[in-house]
């Protein structure tokens, strides 16, 4: 299997379940107004960690494994993200799928590729770094 298809299904499936959570406590519970930021955090250290992960195991290519996983990722998280809320949440229709399909893409494509470029670099820093010998 391809690195950049499981970069691109699992992060879209992270993407998706926290879009319909975020929805499904905003529903529930609109007070809660610090849910948003706190998964988005968790989303950005998730791409964080992963890419620096793949540059201290030496991944060939794997800038271009995260472009095009993002780039997956990104309609993939949309659409999931849609028909969970209209499962799980509220009445969520088809109208909602072209926005998701193309902002709401390009925004979950950003939100995986920069974050896991800055964990590319610094990972790459990390283990371009030899030990101490005594």
């Amino acid at each position: 299997m391809s690195p950049w298809f499981v970069r691109a299904l699992w992060m879209g499936l992270l993407h998706g379940a926290v879009q319909t959570g975020v929805a499904a406590v905003a529903v529930r519970s609109p007070e809660a107004a610090s849910v948003r930021p706190i998964a988005l955090a968790l989303l950005v250290v998730a791409a964080l960690l992963w890419g620096a992960v793949d540059a201290l195991r030496g991944l060939d290519g794997r800038g271009m494994q995260w472009f095009i996983a993002a780039l997956v990722a990104g309609p993939f998280a949309g659409a999931l993200g849609v028909v969970g809320s209209a499962l799980l949440v509220d009445q969520t229709g088809q109208e909602a799928l072209w926005v998701a399909l193309t902002g709401g893409a390009a925004f979950t494509a950003l939100l995986v590729l920069v974050p896991a470029g800055a964990g590319m670099l610094v990972g790459g820093r990390f283990a371009a770094k030899e030990p101490a010998r005594d």
